[in-house]
């Protein structure tokens, strides 16, 4: 069993003020793979203190100098990629080779891509006679959410470190040891005592006095909108800075001149990646009525060829949701797609044949799917697929649209015309066409409720600076 019951506070690891732990779940097998401290306030002000006492020395590190310390997380980062990849496949229930290739690379990747970014980051402008400089905001809160243990964590202490902010960070206590594994490496990297404070816990006991510390300048977020409105209303009573990257319901808009086989393909893979714990999940899938029923029956054939089970299982594709409660949510709304009348053409409730522990759900196909159905405008966060069909790229454009999300959105199509028209069209922060390959240094965030600000490279330092006038500088 793994166990850390203390907390990160200014280069040490302290026993917790509460001396109470959290249990965390293996969510295939449904065992208790590991305890955690439950923090408090009183820790939540210990690592708020020790971060902002070495605020403005981090500040005004060189920048060169920020530089060399995260080529040194990196190396450190890579040295323990075996800790990281079991941790995730344990606390997550992710497959061993996604741990891998998708959840390990996308932490690294960010670490990367802020070293980079500083290359030809800009932190002084002249203009004319005064000096326009973006500086360090200070203390940073950050609360990660479980479905990305490294991405989401390693993204906003990346670009925090880079900017020069010191950071509390909360990571979900459903999926803690990853964190707790970077702040190993950070450590062994030598990152100055008070820049990085993990301060493990729940929502009520971290999450909220960090949102509401007079010390903490910006809260950064990722998880649901109503986590994220009660961070909003916190960090307001002394105006904090918020980025927010809350839920989707992703559009998947495919044309009528596509490879009906390889758009099929494509959209079950944006449905059961992650057990379609995905905020970016492309559940929506819309699609012209002249290809409905060819394209289910293919849906149906890569639907049925994903492998449920055992995540340490090298033939394994889908692993578990991560917890009971996930798993009732998502049995929850396939009930409700068919009272509202949908067609469930695939997969259902309950688990997969011959898994009877553990979270696993089956991965499911709902067609004649109208978008007024709860199925199609609330996130399920679980491997189910909602087929719309529309009879025109207008209509399409309008179903896309017609939700209070708007974080991601997709178009396969071999019209170039249509396929541009679609993606300037979408109301989201990202629209990938035709399943081109992500940039780290690209801006990621949402329209509407999906949140606020933006995150991933050059963007992401952004959020971490404010911006200063000195006027008369060169006079």
């Amino acid at each position: 069993m793994e166990t850390y019951t203390k907390q990160y506070i200014n280069g040490e690891w302290i026993d917790s003020m509460s001396g109470e732990t959290i249990d965390v779940i293996n969510p295939a097998t449904e065992e208790v793979y590991g305890k955690i401290a439950k923090g408090n306030s009183e820790d939540v002000d210990k690592a708020v203190e020790a971060a902002d006492a070495v605020y403005l020395t981090f500040r005004n590190m060189p920048v060169e100098d920020r530089k060399n310390m995260l080529d040194r997380i990196v190396t450190e980062y890579e040295n323990r990629k075996d800790d990281i990849i079991k941790a995730i496949t344990s606390e997550l229930g992710s497959p061993k080779s996604k741990s891998e290739n998708v959840h390990y690379e996308m932490g690294l990747t960010h670490f990367k891509a802020a070293r980079d970014a500083l290359d030809d980051f800009q932190f002084e402008e002249r203009r004319g006679d005064a000096l326009v400089v973006k500086e360090a905001i200070g203390v940073a809160g950050l609360i990660t959410p479980w479905n990305f243990p490294t991405n989401q964590t390693s993204l906003k202490l990346s670009a925090a470190m880079a900017a020069g902010s010191p950071v509390v960070l909360k990571p979900s206590e459903e999926t803690p040891f990853a964190a707790i594994i970077l702040a190993e490496i950070f450590d062994a990297a030598g990152v100055p005592k008070g820049v990085f404070n993990l301060v493990n816990g729940d929502g009520e006991g971290v999450g909220t006095p960090l949102s509401g510390h007079p010390k903490v300048r910006m809260m950064s977020f990722t998880g649901s909108g109503p986590t994220g409105s009660k961070i909003m209303e916190k960090a307001s009573q002394d105006f904090k800075r918020v980025a927010l990257e809350l839920g989707g319901k992703s559009p998947y808009i495919i044309l009528d001149d596509v490879d009906i086989d390889k758009a099929a393909r494509s959209a079950v893979q944006k449905v059961v990646n992650n057990t379609g714990q995905v905020c970016t999940a492309g559940t929506r899938t819309l699609i012209p009525a002249s290809i409905k029923d060819e394209f289910i029956k293919k849906a149906k054939q890569y639907m049925h060829e994903v492998v449920v089970g055992d995540p340490n299982d090298e033939t394994t594709t889908m692993g578990p949701v991560i917890s009971k409660k996930q798993f009732d949510q998502v049995q929850s709304y396939i009930d409700i797609g068919e009272k509202e009348g949908a067609k469930l053409y695939y997969g259902g409730t309950g688990k997969p044949d011959g898994l009877d522990k553990g979270y696993f759900a089956k991965p499911t196909i709902f067609t004649d799917v109208d978008n007024k159905m709860q199925i199609a405008q609330e996130e399920i966060f679980g491997p189910v697929m909602s087929v719309l069909t529309y009879k025109d790229l207008g209509e399409a454009i309008e179903i896309a649209n017609d939700t209070k999300y708007g974080l991601a959105g997709y178009v396969m199509g071999n019209d170039k015309a249509s396929l541009k028209k679609i993606a300037r069209s979408i109301e989201a922060g990202t629209v990938g066409i035709n399943d081109v390959p992500g940039q780290s240094d690209l801006p990621f965030g949402g329209y509407k409720q999906s949140g606020l600000g933006r995150e991933w490279g050059d963007f992401g330092i952004e959020e971490f600076l404010e911006v200063k006038t000195i006027k008369g500088y060169f006079a």
